[in-house]
């Protein structure tokens, strides 16, 4: 054996260059370790200044506890942490940073410096660098205000290497403003400045009451993002969820506006993804992806984040209680979003002196936009809605137009080449196609006034116009029908009608999966599906959902399984008679060029005010689309 090949150590430099691999990727990673160290440390404000994309400079400057002199050597050493100091406070990290390696792995790659004060006197500040090959720390003072400032020049000048897989400046930037839009999505309460080559890029100010947040929240995604979410604020087992969901109709080609936060630190997790996936599925476009700012909070013993070098994910203890809780809630969140009217008595009513339009609605009333709420679109306690006298006024034209139509009840009777699975309305719940003449509030999608082409429905509501598309109006009201009878309340399929297999198929699966099989034999069968243990890598499928005779039962319970080990919950089944159901519904809805009476057609608006998902077809397309009297104003240029 050759000298090189004899066991040795490694150098202090050369170690800690191979730490650097695992979680100094790009400025980008540099700034997540300082800006996480920052928050640790108890700031209140954190500015930044890049240089180059942070390739020739990163320097982050916060005013928090600081570091003592005597423990600015051990700061650029590894494994050297205030974080934790036993198994216990590892097993419970209230902390983003706790191993202790970040700035020794930072240092070995890039000439570092490190100014810290924990004194109110800044002539008090301490200067610490770490040089040569055994990055021994060298102190000096410096003067510096209380808090820490740390400067990173010249990244990787050391390791040409990896200096070559750095891209463009712009690029960089990109990656850098990417993390620091995480950052400070993270914590509301600390004030953040980013400054590029000199410039300001953001300056946010603190504060986490709700309207602050909404803010800063705008002003790092949108507007746009605002004005088409939920705020969503769930608790429940010791879990809590709260944040903005955005509407299915918000969703973008690719998957860059998601934002999940466990106790205040950022992450990409497998469990949480499958959670939303799953939540968004009857509602979303093919190929889109949805929008939120998401933050779970419960107690830290119950999440293990020491599971990947960067920290990016967690693991649950309870994995299937956080997914359950997870898809629960945002299910029901979206399954909410419906067109109502609030019932809340802060709205505030119109003035007797407010100018009528040409609709019948109040002028401040029109030029409002409706704002959609956690409960479905209403409008908020700060907009107008019309005085009663206003809407009787409304009523009455529209009682003028179609007098032959007043008291007539109707619900759209499609042809159907399916055998009609949809739900049989009663009297007590039979939709009026008017209301009653001395009703005080229009419902939400209006009155019908006209049929366009066979194909949309015009309906004039207190705020403007609304444009229904009837087929996906009614496939959604159908499917949703057929849904409730086949799954019952969405916890079990307890009136799926099951069928046993002439001859038992045989499945070869592993021994885990054997064990999952065994282990989650209840949900298979509330399921439908009935599986026997044949071996130890042999199942048997007895029985399965009639629905599910012409499907491909074996991939179908490999992929349940596999759901079900990684997950704690599959829908592989549910999902796959949904698809059917779909189907069913979309050639048993409204066709194309089919004539409504203008009772029918708003028989059809009130059904969508009462039905779930409503916003959506059932491939995830709107339904309906609205224009304030303000936006139709301002298309013949009135009132300029």
């Amino acid at each position: 054996m050759t000298e090189s090949r004899r066991i040795h150590i490694l150098d202090p430099r050369l170690a800690n260059q191979i730490a650097a691999g695992e979680v100094v990727e790009r400025p980008a990673s540099v700034l997540k370790e300082l800006a996480e160290n920052a928050i640790d440390a108890g700031s209140q404000r954190i500015e930044i200044d890049l240089e180059a994309g942070g390739a020739r400079l990163i320097r982050v400057r916060d005013d928090g506890r600081g570091i003592a002199e005597d423990d600015l050597p051990l700061a650029l050493s590894r494994h050297a942490t205030s974080k934790i100091a036993s198994l216990d406070d590892l097993e419970g990290v209230d902390s983003l940073g706790f191993r202790g390696e970040a700035l020794a792995s930072i240092s070995s790659v890039s000439r570092l410096e490190l100014v810290s004060n924990t004194q109110d006197e800044p002539s008090e500040g301490w200067r610490v660098v770490a040089e040569g090959r055994q990055m021994e720390p060298r102190v000096s003072p410096a003067p510096h205000p209380r808090g820490s400032s740390v400067v990173v020049r010249d990244l990787f000048f050391n390791t040409p290497a990896r200096r070559k897989f750095l891209r463009t400046e712009k690029t960089e930037f990109g990656h850098v403003e990417e993390t620091f839009r995480r950052l400070v999505l993270s914590r509301y309460d600390i004030a953040w400045v980013l400054r590029h080559n000199q410039k300001v890029v953001h300056q946010l100010r603190a504060g986490d009451e709700p309207a602050a947040m909404e803010r800063r929240v705008g002003a790092l995604l949108g507007r746009n993002f605002l004005e088409n979410a939920l705020h969503v604020d769930i608790e429940a087992t010791g879990l809590r969820l709260w944040g903005w969901v955005g509407l299915p109709t918000h969703s973008r080609a690719q998957a860059d506006q998601q934002y999940f936060f466990v106790n205040g630190r950022v992450v990409r997790d497998r469990l949480v993804a499958h959670a939303v996936r799953q939540a968004y599925r009857d509602v979303l476009f093919h190929g889109r992806h949805p929008v939120f700012v998401l933050y779970l909070e419960l107690d830290p013993h119950v999440v293990d984040v020491n599971v990947h070098p960067t920290k990016h994910e967690v693991r649950f203890r309870d994995g299937r209680l956080v997914h359950d809780f997870l898809f629960s809630s945002l299910h029901r969140a979206l399954a909410d979003v419906r067109p109502n009217e609030p019932t809340s008595p802060d709205a505030v009513p119109v003035s007797e002196g407010d100018e009528v339009s040409a609709s019948g609605a109040s002028t401040a009333a029109a030029n409002e936009q409706p704002r959609w709420q956690q409960q479905g679109m209403a409008l908020g306690a700060d907009q107008e809605r019309p005085a009663a006298h206003r809407v009787r006024e409304f009523m009455a034209g529209y009682q003028a137009l179609h007098p032959e139509h007043e008291e007539q009840l109707l619900t759209p009777q499609p042809q159907r080449t399916e055998p009609d699975t949809t739900a049989t309305h009663t009297p007590d719940v039979q939709a009026r196609a008017m209301p009653e003449a001395d009703a005080t509030q229009a419902p939400p999608l209006g009155y019908a006034v006209a049929q366009l082409h066979g194909v949309y429905i015009l309906s004039q509501t207190a705020r403007g116009l609304v444009v229904v598309d009837m087929h996906a109006a009614h496939e959604r009201i159908t499917y949703e029908r057929m849904k409730q009878q086949v799954h019952g309340d969405g916890q079990a399929l307890g009136r799926l009608q099951t069928q046993p297999l002439l001859v038992p198929m045989s499945l070869a699966v592993s021994t885990r999966e054997v064990e999952t099989a065994e282990r989650e034999h209840e949900t298979f069968e509330r399921l439908g599906v009935e599986l026997d243990v044949a071996g130890p890598e042999t199942l048997l499928v007895r029985r399965v959902p009639v629905l599910l005779d012409n499907a491909d039962v074996e991939s179908l319970i490999h992929d349940m399984l596999g759901d079900l080990e990684r997950f704690g919950r599959s829908d592989r089944v549910e999902a796959h008679i949904n698809e059917l159901l779909a189907s069913m519904s979309c050639h048993g809805s409204v066709r194309a060029n089919r004539r409504l009476t203008v009772p029918e057609m708003n028989a059809l608006l009130r059904d969508m005010e009462r039905t779930e998902r409503s916003g959506q077809c059932n491939h995830g397309r709107p339904t309906w689309t609205e224009m304030s009297m303000h936006e139709l104003d301002k298309l013949f240029l009135r009132g300029q």
